[in-house]
């Protein structure tokens, strides 16, 4: 079940940079080490719905029902486009700025989390990753891809981590220079625009 190829699937899958990575990245470069981690702790919780939908079942029927798809889809993309308008604005919540005022933790960990679970794309990705690995047994399958699915959270926590205190190391170095950081907060504007658009143009 837990074998190394799908340890090194899984850790793959979560170093490839995504909305998650761009989004601990922000949090780090604009807050430090804080709200860095908060912003792991969220993304990595955003999983959870699209792991239960994928071991109940339920991604079957998001993939199969147009309208279910696209309401959490176009939700996804203006949540999305949300983001992009405050990493631009200034003293918006995902701007780098070197007074930018600290948020709530709780705060940082709940915007991670909706970015996953606005993602109808997730619970149908999980639905195709993890029933490769199981055993094959249908009376311990349930368990299997919850189990399955508890590391893959925990592997996606520590690589968001590491992505988040590298960023927050790299902050004293950006803050000193106003160029840079008019650089950065148009460069995650743009990222987090353009994968609203590519979520736009998704399906099921």
């Amino acid at each position: 079940m837990i074998t190394l190829q799908f340890l090194l699937t899984a850790l793959v899958v979560v170093l490839a940079p995504g909305t998650g990575v761009i989004y601990t990245l922000a949090l780090g470069l604009g807050q430090g080490r804080r709200a860095a981690l908060w912003a792991a702790l969220g993304c990595t919780f955003g999983i959870v719905p699209h792991l239960a939908a994928a071991t109940l079942g339920l991604a079957a029927l998001l993939h199969t029902s147009a309208l279910l798809f696209q309401l959490v889809k176009f939700a996804g993309v203006a949540y999305l486009l949300y983001l992009a308008w405050q990493a631009l604005k200034a003293g918006g919540a995902l701007s780098v700025s070197p007074d930018a005022a600290p948020q709530p933790g709780w705060t940082i960990a709940r915007r991670g989390a909706l970015i996953n679970i606005l993602n109808p794309k997730l619970s149908i990705f999980f639905l195709a990753l993890l029933p490769p690995f199981l055993s094959g047994n249908p009376a311990t399958a349930t368990l299997e891809m919850t189990i399955l699915g508890a590391v893959f959270m925990a592997l996606t926590f520590a690589v968001f981590v590491l992505y988040g205190l590298f960023a927050a190391r790299a902050r004293r170095a950006i803050l000193g220079s106003e160029r840079v950081m008019t650089w950065l907060n148009r460069s995650f504007a743009a990222l987090f625009a353009g994968l609203g658009a590519k979520l736009a143009f998704e399906r099921a």
